[in-house]
């Protein structure tokens, strides 16, 4: 089993900063792709960013130039710098890492934070 656990969300005023965190925990051979998915309320989830060993790193057009994903092996963690952050960056954010099962892979998704932005 594996378990994956995000910190980092809150409240901030418009054009501040936030780091999330995603730290996973559990039966880990190796973590293929982490990545951030948000949610606004009554919408579907959408991708924020990637990071994987197979296509590197990947950003939605939203979020190009502003938010950074990275990650640390050793630590099976990933991390979403966020900057300049803006009223409609606010929803919950979640957490995913694909994990090779055999021949497929499986996706492990955290419980999600909540940003907030807000002045």
């Amino acid at each position: 089993q594996v378990q994956l656990v995000e910190s980092g969300g809150g409240l901030v005023q418009p054009g501040g900063s936030l780091r999330l965190s995603c730290s996973a925990s559990g039966s880990i051979s190796n973590i293929v792709a982490m990545g951030w998915y948000r949610q606004h309320p009554g919408k579907m989830r959408e991708l924020v960013a990637s990071i994987s060993t197979d296509d590197g790193t990947k950003y939605a057009d939203f979020v190009k130039g502003r938010f950074t994903i990275s990650r640390d092996n050793a630590e099976n963690t990933s991390y979403l710098q966020m900057n300049s952050l803006k009223p409609e960056d606010t929803a919950a954010y979640y957490c995913t890492a694909d994990i090779p099962d055999g021949i497929v892979r499986r996706r492990y998704w955290g419980q999600g934070t909540q940003v907030s932005v807000s002045s």
